[in-house]
């Protein structure tokens, strides 16, 4: 099983188009961490609220993408409009490998990219005796 899952309940049985709702997100794993990356563009940092609770890292909009107004004609209507305006909010359920404490976070050119550092004494491999009963 991969060591990060997605919480996405709310989109549970619900069809793909609905997904696109939710910022695209990728997960990959090092040695050493996970590194999640999470387009959001037309925002900034200031409009983004991470926390980790639990084991349970969460990304959401700080407050609603407004959308972008412009001075309309009177006899001007819109014919298509698909940029998602609004809010979002993403969680994924931590493996127990992480280190909470230095969980860090950078944004740049409208893609967050979130560094989950593993713990090292949580990789390590043991050896278990047996012993005849």
């Amino acid at each position: 099983m991969n060591g990060l899952s997605l919480i996405d309940a709310l989109f549970d049985g619900m069809d793909n188009a609905c997904c696109a709702a939710a910022p695209s997100v990728d997960v990959r794993e090092t040695d050493g961490a996970y590194i999640l990356d999470m387009d959001l563009p037309g925002r900034n940092e200031n409009d983004i609220e991470l926390t980790l609770k639990e084991g349970v890292l969460s990304i959401a909009s700080a407050g609603q993408k407004k959308p972008e107004e412009r001075a309309a004609a009177d006899d001007m209507q819109w014919l298509v409009r698909e940029r998602r305006h609004g809010g979002f909010s993403r969680s994924f359920t931590l493996p127990d490998d992480i280190d909470g404490n230095a969980v860090s976070a950078v944004f740049k050119n409208g893609v967050l990219t979130v560094t989950i550092p593993r713990r090292k004494e949580a990789r390590l491999e043991k050896k278990i005796a047996i012993q005849a009963a």
